[in-house]
């Protein structure tokens, strides 16, 4: 319409109080679906069904498949949640449309509450180990999937034991009963200046799990170094049923079920940190090999002093660098400093094998002016015997520290490491 001087006159249109509502909560979805946590896990991955929550809801088989699959994956992703807020949608809905427009204050305010619980209610924890059994801290969140998923894959592993190692050497192959021999040769030599892991159930222990790992993965079977993967992961999960100091640990007082639940928790675990790096284990071990070049490159152009130096008295990188790649570092720090490594480790998720060079760096570079005035024995003899029997907390975060900003600084700039 015009006005008295011919103008054209907009008029603004008044949002409905269903349009107000959906501008609302699509805001607090955009809030959810941009907030990370530690180990870079997303509190919500189904954004599409979020975006017409009031229209239609899921069908129970196929969120029962997602939090499967989310359990396979190693994203701990809780969808009953997600559930809940499309009913709270539902029901502020079709409150809005009977009250008057006096309620849209209660209406954003209930929005804010949903956000409020979003943010309190979930407790993720896949930058240290997720204690699979441990609560959450909201009382909102339900965990009937997760632990159905839980107790599914306890007693798979349970039913791979009792196919593939609970049973007479004479039903195995030749290969099968050399690896299951050399697994119980080195499962007593895992951590040994720890007493905790001499412990005849822990040995019997790890051996059931590296086994039915081996029998499941044939492409690379069991290979030494693996079987210190595991302990990280049977600590922190002991830690819940086990009080006090490591060494005053005794598995034998646990009931039977307890044990068979950290085991089957530490198999997939192991899988699933093994999963992105399988061709470190398989033959001629390739991954491995393929990090000790970066890692050459890496100190050459990082410190290059100490490059030229090791290269005049024929110090290869293989020569220690294999172990520790092989074994992610374990043998070379005091133990109660690896599940601090391991926090590190598991945030990495895909991407640790890319960053263990630059863990690599900075720990080889920490001993820099000490090795550039060694010869080749005592280069040798120094990093086989590293002086860290003394470490705290302290020096490793310098190391992981260091790390990251060569990471930050190489990683996405290639160039910058060609010679």
């Amino acid at each position: 319409m015009r006005n008295n001087d011919g103008e054209v006159e907009r008029k603004e249109s008044i949002p409905s109080l269903d349009t107000r509502f959906n501008q609302t909560l699509r805001s607090v979805q955009g809030l959810v679906q941009g907030r990370s946590f530690p180990g870079k896990v997303l509190l919500s991955r189904r954004s599409e069904s979020l975006k017409d929550s009031s229209s239609a809801e899921n069908p129970p088989d196929i969120e029962r498949s997602r939090s499967e699959d989310d359990f396979r994956s190693g994203e701990h992703t809780d969808t009953s949640f997600e559930g809940e807020l499309q009913s709270t949608s539902k029901v502020t809905n079709e409150t809005t449309i009977s009250k008057p427009p006096s309620s849209i204050t209660n209406m954003e305010s209930t929005s804010r509450e949903a956000q409020k619980l979003m943010f309190g209610a979930r407790a993720t924890d896949s930058a240290r180990v997720m204690k699979f059994t441990k609560e959450l801290s909201g009382s909102t969140v339900i965990l009937d999937r997760r632990e159905g998923v839980l107790t599914r894959k306890r007693l798979e592993y349970l039913e791979c034991v009792s196919q593939y190692h609970d049973i007479p050497d004479i039903e195995r192959s030749y290969d099968e009963i050399n690896m299951l021999r050399q697994i119980a040769v080195d499962c007593p030599r895992t951590v040994p200046d720890v007493t905790f892991f001499q412990q005849e159930e822990v040995q019997k222990s790890l051996e059931r799990i590296l086994y039915t790992w081996a029998i499941r993965h044939p492409a690379s079977g069991y290979v030494q170094g693996i079987n210190d993967l595991v302990t990280p992961f049977l600590v922190v999960f002991l830690s819940e049923y086990l009080e006090g100091d490591m060494g005053n640990w005794l598995v034998a007082d646990l009931p039977s079920q307890k044990i068979s639940d950290v085991e089957a928790d530490c198999y997939w675990c192991l899988s699933k940190l093994l999963d992105g790096m399988q061709d470190h284990y398989t033959f001629a071990q390739p991954g491995i090999q393929r990090l000790i070049f970066k890692l050459k490159e890496l100190v050459q152009r990082i410190d290059e002093p100490l490059s030229r130096h090791m290269e005049e008295q024929g110090l290869e990188f293989i020569q220690f660098a294999f172990r520790w790649f092989n074994c992610l570092l374990i043998r070379e720090i005091p133990f109660h400093l690896v599940t601090r490594l391991w926090d590190t480790y598991l945030a990495e998720g895909d991407a640790l094998p890319d960053f263990l060079v630059y863990i690599s760096a900075s720990f080889l570079l920490t001993w820099s002016d000490k090795l550039q005035k060694l010869d080749f024995q005592g280069m040798v003899l120094f990093l086989q015997h590293l002086p860290t029997h003394n470490w705290t907390h302290h020096e490793l975060e310098m190391v992981l520290s260091r790390a990251y900003m060569w990471h930050t600084m190489f990683n996405s700039s290639p160039s910058h490491l060609s010679s």
